[in-house]
């Protein structure tokens, strides 16, 4: 069990860094095509996707039943706290708050295009089945997808701008190594 102080417990520093490396793979695989660089990315994107879902999946039962969902709700005080009017209180700040929910409705709207998406392509699992939905329908599915994608890569930069600026090293190390995070409590 982790000591109290810690910030992020194993279970939780393990699912950031698997999402981390499936993010990147799902990337790598729908933007190097794009650039040029000729390989056979269908089925990593398409296997990549899958685990990222179950990855969702593993969050969601931690955040729902062993954090509990009001770690990530924006607080009464948060607001005050992000003017400097009041101290900060608790684990996440309201801007930790606000980019948690918009990242989850960008991997959201990948997770339910991808897997509709998956209905198009041959897998050990099933044939393929193009006519799932009429083609304006999948010309919606591939625009959403397109977009989330676009919003993810924001989101990503955006948060390695965060990670690594000097006042939030020690957050950068509790994710990474379990430490502490900020004084202001859990």
């Amino acid at each position: 069990m982790a000591a109290p102080d810690v910030r992020h417990r194993w279970p939780d520093r393990l699912f950031h860094w698997t999402m981390a490396a499936l993010v990147a793979a799902e990337l790598a695989t729908a933007f190097l095509p794009v650039l040029g660089v000729a390989f056979n990315w269908v089925p990593i994107h398409w296997m990549a996707g899958v685990a990222l879902v179950g990855a969702l999946l593993f969050h969601l039962y931690r955040a729902a039943f062993v954090h509990g969902l009001s770690a990530m709700l924006p607080a009464k005080g948060d607001l005050r706290a992000a003017l400097g009017e009041a101290p900060a209180s608790g684990k996440y700040d309201l801007g930790q708050k606000l980019y948690h929910w918009s990242v989850a409705a960008v991997l959201l709207a990948l997770a339910a295009t991808g897997l509709a998406m998956l209905a198009r392509i041959d897998t050990p699992f099933w044939d393929r089945d193009p006519a799932l939905l009429s083609d304006r329908a999948w010309g919606l599915v591939y625009v959403l997808h397109g977009a989330a994608a676009m919003a993810l890569i924001f989101f990503l930069v955006l948060h390695l701008y965060f990670a690594f600026l000097p006042e939030h090293r020690r957050l950068l190390a509790a994710m990474a190594l379990g430490g502490p995070g900020p004084e202001r409590g859990r």
